[in-house]
């Protein structure tokens, strides 16, 4: 992080007296801070102990003085190696989410094309109303990077999640960031994410509950990497900002898998973690099946194209390929067998009985077993975070 020029902002919470804590230690590590504040972060911290710390003026005002001199939330934005947003407030949340430009920190944030990090702070009621969650939602979809809160107590003597994550915490997931950004830079990894539908008739499909969190985190992450980044998606509504990620949008696991064999040849790496459906319809009606009176409606369903199987006959030497396994149960056996049968250098096996993973969540906890049989336990954070440990594990195969 040496070097490094990182904007703090800082919101409205009892957290802000962490900021102080925060800034220390980014400056022992050789950062360039620029803090800017809103005006209701200067009841829980002053400027001045701000400025003290970080050894620059801090910026809350679009003018400062009546001389026609303004800040410049364009210039800092360019500025910037990064922006961290700590505490970040519920109503900052909303503002940066929805494009509310009322004071310098969000008209900064606006303009910033450096990677935003978001550290929430709020009471266990705020951060869990759905409000919050969408508004949440919504940065992550642009690229934004939730540091999630802790469990603890709070300041209304409440205990839950939505402490702000602790200084030396946030420190190491920036070094983190700084240290692998690069690491991809030239290679090519194809991805994969999110369901397929298989229809029935016009209206009516087979499918499954995949989001495609997982998968658009990992494309996102080995972005974040220096790779240029080929995802085939499934129909989600997620969206991707990254430049050097390509995206084609697939309906059926027959165009997934067309789309993937199609781009193979051409990857470094290929990361398959959609939810394919394994069987489809035999026939597709060509209009919508009406409820006669007949009890029962009978599919006849015919097996689809195995992507991951075709994959592991086609890569060639110093190609990298990883797949995903989702269980109910105990799978490590399941995954381990998965693994060679296909041709595997990594499998990423999680289970739907570990609570906050697999479908929907916006946490994972998964375990990646390689050719060599090392396993690496990966404990429940979000799926960014997971995504960024599979990336780092796809780095050392590719090295």
């Amino acid at each position: 992080m040496q070097g490094k020029k990182i904007i703090l902002g800082i919101t409205g919470s009892i957290a802000a007296c962490k900021a102080a804590y925060l800034i220390r230690l980014l400056i022992k590590k050789g950062v360039e801070v620029q803090v800017v504040m809103t005006p209701a972060a200067k009841e829980f911290i002053t400027p001045l102990t701000l400025s003290t710390l970080s050894g620059k003026p801090v910026i809350s005002d679009f003018f400062t003085r009546r001389d026609g001199s303004w800040h410049s939330h364009v210039d800092l934005g360019l500025w910037a190696d990064a922006l961290l947003v700590a505490p970040a407030t519920a109503s900052t949340i909303g503002k940066m989410a929805n494009g509310i430009a009322d004071n310098m920190l969000i008209t900064t944030y606006l303009s910033c094309k450096a990677p935003v990090f978001v550290a929430p702070a709020m009471d266990l009621d705020m951060y869990a109303h759905p409000a919050t969650q969408q508004n949440l939602e919504r940065l992550r979809a642009y690229g934004n990077r939730i540091i999630e809160p802790a469990e603890g107590e709070l300041a209304s003597h409440l205990v839950g999640k939505g402490r702000m994550e602790e200084p030396e915490r946030i420190i190491d997931l920036l070094e983190v960031f700084f240290a692998t950004r690069n690491d991809l830079r030239g290679k090519k990894i194809l991805i994969t994410a999110g369901p397929t539908y298989e229809k029935i008739d016009p209206v009516r499909f087979i499918g499954n509950y995949s989001s495609g969190k997982m998968g658009f985190a990992l494309a996102e992450a080995c972005a974040q990497r220096g790779a240029e980044v080929e995802l085939i998606a499934g129909p989600v509504s997620l969206q991707v900002t990254h430049p050097r990620i390509r995206r084609t949008n697939v309906e059926s696991a027959h165009e997934m898998y067309a789309a993937t064999v199609a781009s193979f040849p051409k990857a470094d790496a290929a990361v398959l973690c959609a939810a394919v459906a394994d069987y489809r319809p035999e026939t597709q009606q060509e209009s919508k099946i009406k409820r006669e009176k007949d009890e029962q409606l009978t599919l006849s369903l015919v097996r689809n194209e195995d992507i991951a199987a075709t994959l592991g006959t086609m890569k060639r030497p110093g190609q990298v390929l990883m797949g995903f396994a989702l269980e109910t149960g105990d799978g490590l056996v399941y995954a381990k067998e998965k693994l060679k049968r296909k041709n595997l250098d990594v499998i990423v096996l999680n289970s739907l009985q570990d609570e906050g993973a697999g479908f929907r969540c916006d946490t994972n906890r998964v375990t990646m077993i390689d050719r060599e049989g090392e396993l690496s336990f990966v404990p429940l954070k979000s799926k960014q975070e997971v995504a960024t440990d599979i990336a780092a594990k796809l780095v050392t195969f590719l090295k």
